[in-house]
């Protein structure tokens, strides 16, 4: 069984970084595709970075992109987002999701479709 594991959240001040981690345990596959999302009070769900472990390419929303920077460690089975410059509008919960569909990277919004198994959601909170 699939589980994926956020950590690494918590209070940052603007402009400041933080990353995220999400483990990952029991994939059947060797390539599959970690999404990040975000959901913010009052706001729909928002896919925020993607990586496909088949070409390693990863996609961003807009509104991250030269922010955020998702990479991997293969040997601990574990993806990270680092942020960084992070304003007052990141704050929201985070989310990994795992699935075996490939994303474009080029396609936005990031959807949430084929993503399978979702972790707990770990909260960022970025103020002064």
């Amino acid at each position: 069984q699939v589980q994926v594991v956020e950590s690494g959240g918590g209070l940052v001040q603007p402009g400041g970084s933080l990353t995220l981690s999400c483990a990952v345990s029991g994939a059947p596959v060797e390539y599959y595709t970690i999404g990040w999302f975000r959901h913010a009070p009052g706001k729909a769900r928002e896919g925020v970075s993607l990586i496909n472990f088949s070409d390693m390419n990863p996609g961003y929303a807009d509104s991250v992109k030269g922010r955020f920077t998702i990479s991997r460690d293969k040997a601990k089975n574990t993806v990270y987002l680092s942020m960084s410059s992070l304003r007052p509008e990141d704050t929201a919960v985070y989310y990994c999701a795992y699935g075996e569909a490939y994303h474009l990277p080029t396609v936005k919004p990031i959807g949430d479709w084929g993503f399978t198994t979702w972790g707990q959601g770990t909260q960022v909170t970025v103020s002064a």
